[in-house]
């Protein structure tokens, strides 16, 4: 095998964010425009209620990646900033956005930013990538999950949690045959960490 001279240029340019395990964090600050932080406030509240909130949150699930998302308004109501933690490459996490509900309402909600080109304009990454901050340290309390990962581990929870609760389960716990497998370091293990 002979070695190759010159690396492949990547489609896209490298992209301002940490990463830990498969979670990466996206911050961006931008500037308001001048009057519009009562209106971005609103267009927020907006956001996070009613039936906004649930198409948003069908969005997301739709979506998969997002683990959680602030907006912050600072600086005298004159600097906006978000900031989320996703996985996945950055690229198809905008990708994603722009493709659903959540697209509408960053238009909605960057229209309040000084020059902010609209979700669909070919030109949004760059202005993201011109007002992203990377962090100075992220780390996340779960590297190794996804969300997926985590929802499916909440959906086995929840059937695990409703197994031990029926009285067939608290049968086999009493019946002698099945002391064997309940003595197991295994199973014993399993018996402690439903009950924490």
């Amino acid at each position: 095998m002979t070695a190759t001279t010159g690396a492949a240029q990547s489609a896209h340019p490298e992209r301002p964010g940490r990463s830990d395990g498969v979670c990466s964090e996206f911050t961006v600050y931008t500037e308001i425009k001048p009057g519009h932080a009562d209106a971005l406030r609103e267009d927020l509240t907006a956001l996070t209620s009613g039936s906004a909130k649930e198409d948003s949150r069908a969005a997301l699930r739709q979506i998969g990646t997002l683990h959680d998302a602030r907006h912050v308004i600072f600086d005298n109501d004159t600097r906006f900033m978000f900031a989320s933690v996703f996985d996945g490459s950055w690229d198809t996490y905008i990708d994603d956005f722009a493709h659903t509900v959540i697209g509408a309402n960053f238009d909605k909600i960057f229209s309040h930013s000084e020059g902010f080109p609209g979700v669909a304009d070919p030109g949004v990454k760059d202005w993201f990538v011109a007002h992203q901050a990377p962090a100075g340290a992220f780390v996340s309390s779960y590297p190794d999950l996804t969300v997926q990962q985590i929802w499916k581990d909440h959906r086995v929870d929840d059937a695990f949690q409703e197994v031990l609760d029926t009285a067939e389960f608290r049968a086999m716990l009493d019946n002698p045959a099945n002391a064997e497998l309940l003595a197991t370091p295994a199973f014993q293990k399993l018996l402690e960490e439903a009950s924490a």
